[in-house]
């Protein structure tokens, strides 16, 4: 066979199997298998032993359940209703207003629960129906939320980070302090979007009383002290070195055990459901973890990595022109996958590619989750447009004409750190390795 047949043949089974209903875990082990069944001598079954033993066999990866854990727990507190209540008061002069409460909001969980899913669900169930009952723009209110809440697979601590860290071997403190400023610069084209919108649209959005002094703002304010501890305590403990990623995880989650404490939310059943929560997630990201571990193993045994390179070498693409592809290639695929299952699937394939073509692979994980990121609000299978699409009942292809603006935003962002590199590689140059 060609060197680009058999890699289609197999990208065509995965396909088929994923279409098919099979979990993505099966599908990836079921490929493997297949692969190195039909076009290698090798021992299938010693090799999946020993690479699923190795894939789950990681202490770095005992910072994502954790993780995980810490942001169950934040969405079943009342984290979300002071974050509303402390910064509602300083926005109502901005233009766009209380709009923004969404883009800050999901700004603040997102850097203390990691999870893209769990920003727009905490964070919908309380803006939504306040913004919607004070007379805001359903467009506006969906838009910014879809498209704000994809901040939580980018500022840290992000679960998706910690997974292609994982998979490339890529050092997870140093792409969390990558993540930082990218995310400074999606909330500043957000905000900026909004402002700009409203001005142009100024009879859409509501006026909003706000007779308070501003020692009373402050005083309000308060409410959001014990967030910003919680962010200080886990973010703190790593960029100070202190503690690696897997501790200040665990830190993390006792500060949030804390903060739930605190604010009356924690009870015996709010506990089990987090944990339960948090365990069926983390199994379930560790099983297809595994599957794509194995899949790379054998792709590896079948030469497909070095073929798939070689062949893309032969049509001399510029990186620029690599990373456009790239680009359409992982939009498309985010379509039918979400985010996790997009970076483990795709690591064996890609890395070797871009690397040969010169590119930071610490600078490309952050490229990716922003991909990533674009994918999780594109239809069909765009996974913040359901979980909106749960919490309204509004057709999801509204929700993602709404989100429309928001995904284009993204696109500048990523046009902008391919630009200018250094957005994504300054802090971790001035932290060192």
């Amino acid at each position: 066979m060609s060197e680009i047949t058999i890699p289609l043949c197999l990208l065509g089974l995965l396909f088929l199997l994923l279409g098919s209903g099979i979990w993505v875990a099966f599908s990836l082990l079921g490929v493997g298998i297949i692969g190195m069944m039909v076009f290698t001598d090798a021992p299938v079954g010693n090799v999946l032993a020993t690479t699923v033993w190795g894939a789950s066999n990681s202490w770095a990866l005992a910072a994502l359940p954790l993780f995980i854990w810490m942001g169950e727990i934040l969405f079943r507190s009342k984290l979300s209703e002071n974050m509303f209540e402390g910064l509602a008061p300083w926005l109502t002069h901005l233009p766009g207003r209380l709009l923004h409460v969404n883009i800050f909001g999901c700004g603040i969980f997102a850097a203390v629960s990691g999870s893209s899913a769990a920003t727009a669900a905490t964070i919908g169930k309380m803006s939504i129906p306040e913004l919607t009952q004070r007379g805001y723009p359903e467009k506006m209110i969906l838009g910014t939320l879809a498209g704000s809440a994809t901040l939580g697979l980018l500022i840290p601590p992000s679960i998706i980070l910690i997974v292609y860290g994982v998979a490339t071997e890529q050092s997870i403190a140093r792409l969390f302090i990558a993540g930082l400023l990218p995310g400074v610069l999606l909330v500043t084209l957000f905000v900026g979007y909004v402002i700009i919108w409203s001005l142009l649209n100024k009879e859409q959005i509501p006026m909003e009383e706000n007779n308070l002094s501003f020692m009373e703002k402050v005083r309000g304010t308060k409410r959001l002290i014990p967030v910003i501890l919680l962010i200080g305590g886990v973010l703190g403990s790593i960029y100070t070195g202190i503690a690696s990623p897997t501790d200040a995880a665990a830190v993390g989650v006792v500060l949030a055990l804390l903060l739930s404490r605190a604010t009356g939310s924690l009870c015996k059943e709010t506990f089990i459901e987090g944990l339960l929560g948090a365990t069926r997630t983390s199994c379930m990201i560790a099983f297809i973890l595994a599957g794509a571990a194995f899949l790379t193993v054998a792709m590896g045994f079948t030469g497909i990595p070095k073929s798939l390179a070689t062949w893309i070498g032969t049509m001399d693409l510029s990186p620029y022109a690599l990373l456009g592809a790239l680009t359409i290639f992982f939009v498309v695929l985010g379509c039918f996958l979400d985010g996790i299952s997009v970076v483990v699937l795709t690591t064996s394939v890609i890395m070797p590619m871009v690397q040969a073509a010169g590119i930071d692979p610490l600078w490309f994980g952050i490229f990716v989750v922003i991909v990533v990121e674009m994918s999780q609000i594109t239809p069909p299978v765009g996974f913040n447009l359901f979980v909106i699409q749960g919490l309204t009942g509004i057709n999801i292809l509204r929700v993602a004409h709404a989100a429309l603006p928001f995904f284009l935003l993204l696109l500048t962002a990523l046009a902008i750190i391919t630009v200018v590199p250094e957005v994504v590689t300054l802090l971790p140059n001035m932290m060192g390795s």
